[in-house]
């Protein structure tokens, strides 16, 4: 690394010792303030810094900050989605209360480029998105501004969670009739997982490697073939805040682009599809390692000309959008 590289990850191990010294990660004056200035730190874009790469004392800390970042994050949403089922009349008219709800306007539009690139039109009829919290803002955005038709299900292991995000919704007449929650450890999710088209996985189900890579082996095992699996990474100093997935994480299943931010939005995107699994139980080729080094303004794709052309033209288009 070198002094400026340096003196960032300084920067982040010093505002990880003063919130580990926080009495509550609960929303409070304090919290914001470290957790802003966390965030302000790491947002960025610095592809140069490899976090895998780092000594093992900066490892460590980087898995207890990933993990503390968890529990600040479903503490942050426990509480506005407390505020907002307060309210009388319906509360998803009330979402931009949160202070991150623009990001999850950007990143769901994202991700729905992505997903109507990759499924050559075809429209979604069952997703699953797994670990969506007390305010499932990525199933809400979709379902509302995007996949209009499409059912979402909803997998949290958290019942007040999803006690929570179930009473955020059903004031609403069209989403409460397409959106579902389940408490249960997804581990424990089998068959069902065959029905959905779309799996999205959120960013910190599994926290580091080998939960991470456990629950994918999992979704591997039971998705149908062809199915899409979208999960959310980090990349250069945003690592700090979320685990990385990489495309050799991703057995048994073809990934088909990547995608790192350079805006507020602070996850990486992976688009990936479950390959097929022929009569003797292998399965038809394997993880995409061979994609190019993602910089911060391009999507890398193993794909066929006509689907890069597409995406190029898609990133140009999100380019002269938020330009």
């Amino acid at each position: 690394m070198d002094c400026q590289e340096e003196q960032l990850v300084n920067t982040i191990c010093d505002l990880y010792e003063k919130i580990s010294k926080l009495e509550s990660l609960k929303p409070s004056e304090d919290v914001n303030i470290l957790f802003s200035q966390l965030v302000s730190t790491c947002i960025p874009p610095n592809p140069n810094i490899d976090v895998t790469k780092m000594c093992d004392t900066v490892q460590e800390t980087r898995q207890k900050l990933i993990k503390i970042c968890g529990e600040a994050e479903g503490h942050l949403e426990h509480h506005f989605s407390s505020i907002l089922t307060s309210f009388e009349d319906n509360p998803l008219h009330h979402l931009n209360i949160f202070p991150y709800y623009n990001n999850y306007i950007k990143l769901g539009k994202l991700e729905y480029d992505l997903l109507t690139q990759n499924l050559n039109g075809l429209v979604p009829r069952n997703v699953a998105f797994i670990g969506s919290g007390p305010l499932p803002l990525t199933s809400i955005v979709l379902a509302s501004s995007h996949l209009k038709d499409t059912v979402f299900h909803n997998f949290d292991i958290d019942p007040s969670a999803n006690s929570l995000a179930s009473l955020l919704v059903s004031s609403d007449p069209d989403i409460s009739q397409r959106m579902f929650f389940h408490t249960v450890d997804i581990m424990n999710v089998t068959e069902s997982l065959k029905s959905f088209d779309v799996v999205f996985l959120a960013a910190l189900v599994g926290m580091n490697k080998e939960d991470k890579v456990r629950v994918i082996e999992h979704l591997q095992k039971h998705m149908a073939p062809g199915a899409v699996l979208m999960l959310r990474s980090a990349h250069g100093p945003r690592a700090f805040l979320y685990p990385i997935v990489e495309p050799c994480d991703l057995q048994g299943f073809e990934v088909l682009s990547i995608y790192h931010p350079t805006d507020d939005v602070i996850n990486s995107v992976v688009i990936s599809k479950k390959l097929p699994v022929v009569s003797n139980g292998s399965i038809v080729g394997g993880p995409s390692c061979l994609l190019m080094p993602c910089n911060c303004s391009k999507i890398h794709a193993i794909m066929n000309k006509k689907k890069k052309m597409m995406i190029e033209e898609l990133e140009a288009s999100r380019e002269e959008q938020f330009s």
